[in-house]
């Protein structure tokens, strides 16, 4: 046992290389494949407990922004609940798996369940550090467009498998011919997303993204909230002059918490940023935040445009929980009082978010809204797409995490969402990274952290549906059903056996 204990350690601290700011892609395979090996065979309960010590030694590391201002309760609580999905596959797999012999689609239809599991729960889930959202630069990423991140999830999860079982039957000293088709398959599998196309092509609109940056970073990033505001207006001011001969943008966009003074409440952040649009002669995407409904705080994108004012605006749909509201306060207050932190809650809009913007050109820019976390929910991102966002904008604050790992982590989500809907990404945050990305996952002008910076480019418009786009949340149904069909039928061997030993 402690040989697979070590194992399960290991999975997991191989997992965390996969992503950034390590972005070796093959060591997620690797990694799921040594998992499935220290699973094999096992009791569901071991099963649980090996796949919790995994999901720890993954979730510890890799989410550990989640503690640098807060301290470290709220960041191992949180790897702590993450690391139970890992155990759920533990305690899954190991039922169903029999002693010695690998079942690399048992395995994959597991992990996709329990990863769409950990999306959804508890309130409301967390999907972040997905098994697809390490694989942006890889070939296994194209697989995105099919399928989305399950998709992409499963096939990893299958290629592991299979080199658990070419490493099962190296170690029982099989022929070398009963290696040959895992291997294949693994491979074929590892190599399968390039034959899948990533167009690029399409009109063009002009935009220009506003990395105005923050006084400090940590909690208190915007304890000088006029102070973001005007970085982000100088910082606007300051492109539009650099601009020159070349055409005029048809959009600037600003990151989240751009103006966190009320820009609607406020009449002098009001009047600036009004006065910014109209020097500009552009309209503006502003992320603030309202003093509203009475009570509560609303995280939202507001659309501003040349001698209209505030034209549109999009409530953010899911704020986080224990950081943007406290759910059940009066109980998690016995744990932390630093659930006292979140003096206001936010509260969640109804609407999906879309801003439609007439390009210089004679086309229409329809901006398919995100604000920060939200990027990494499948259903969020694929409502904005059904609604006729032909490209993407992601508006996030990445100050109150420093200079860790979580910022690289969304740009690489924001990267695999362009591969997933074919849709071009407008990615800015207050502080970095932010990044304009092509329909086909590429990132072009990726800005440091903590600096001020301008992004400028032409983005292709896309309408063409993907087949992930289309499919919606189906590959997580068909693993759903192809796991209750293997449960059923473990199921009825077990009672064969049992009626044949009586």
């Amino acid at each position: 046992m402690l040989r697979r204990v070590v194992g399960a350690l290991l999975s997991g601290g191989v997992l965390c290389l996969a992503f950034p700011t390590f972005d070796v892609w093959v060591a997620a395979p690797v990694s799921l494949g040594l998992l499935a090996l220290v699973l094999t065979g096992v009791r569901p309960r071991a099963g649980f407990g090996l796949g919790f010590l995994a999901g720890l030694a993954f979730f510890l590391p890799t989410l550990h922004w989640a503690g640098v201002y807060v301290g470290d309760l709220p960041w191992v609580a949180l790897a702590a609940l993450q690391a139970l999905f890992f155990g759920l596959v533990g305690v899954l797999y190991a039922w169903l798996s029999r002693p010695g012999v690998v079942r690399p689609v048992a395995f994959a239809v597991v992990w996709v369940v329990a990863e769409g599991l950990r999306a959804r729960a508890p309130y409301g889930g967390f999907p972040w550090v997905k098994l697809a959202f390490s694989q942006a630069d890889s070939p296994v990423g194209h697989l995105a467009a099919l399928g989305g991140a399950p998709f992409v999830g499963f096939v990893l999860a299958l290629g592991g498998a299979l080199l658990a079982v070419v490493a099962s039957r190296t170690l029982g000293r099989m022929p070398l011919r009963s290696l040959a088709l895992p291997a294949a398959l693994a491979v074929g599998l590892g190599l399968s997303g390039l034959l899948v196309p990533l167009p690029t092509d399409g009109p063009t609109a002009r935009f220009v993204g506003v990395q105005g940056n923050v006084p400090r970073a940590g909690l208190e990033f915007n304890a000088e909230r006029r102070a973001v505001l005007d970085n982000h207006v100088k910082a606007t001011l300051a492109a539009a002059a650099e601009g020159g001969a070349q055409p005029r943008p048809d959009l600037y966009v600003w990151p989240e918490n751009a103006s966190d003074i009320d820009p609607l409440r406020n009449a002098d952040a009001n009047q600036l940023i009004r006065d910014t649009v109209a020097q500009i002669g552009v309209p503006l995407i502003v992320g603030g935040l309202l003093e509203e409904p009475p009570g509560y705080l609303s995280n939202v994108s507001l659309l501003f445009e040349p001698g209209k004012g505030n034209t549109d605006r999009y409530v953010k749909r899911h704020p986080v929980p224990f950081g943007e509201y406290i759910p059940n306060r009066a109980f998690w207050r016995l744990f932390s009082d630093k659930v006292d932190l979140v003096r206001r809650d936010f509260y969640p809009g109804s609407e999906v978010g879309l801003f439609t913007v007439p390009t210089s050109s004679g086309q229409q820019i329809r901006g398919g809204l995100s604000i920060c976390f939200e990027v990494a929910y499948d259903d969020i991102m694929r409502d904005v797409v059904d609604a006729g966002a032909n490209v993407l904008v992601v508006q996030t604050n990445n100050a109150t995490f420093g200079y860790t790992a979580e910022s690289p982590q969304q740009l690489a989500i924001s990267r695999l969402r362009a591969i997933e809907f074919g849709r071009s990404v407008v990615h800015v945050s207050t502080v970095g990274q932010s990044a304009l990305i092509t329909p086909d996952g590429t990132a072009h002008q990726v800005t440091s952290l903590f600096t001020q910076a301008v992004l400028r480019g032409d983005l292709p418009l896309r309408d063409s549906m993907t087949l992930a786009t289309r499919l919606g949340e189906g590959p997580e149904w068909v693993a759903l059903l192809a796991l209750l069909l293997l449960v059923g039928r473990g199921i009825s061997a077990n009672r064969r056996r049992a009626a044949l030993n009586d």
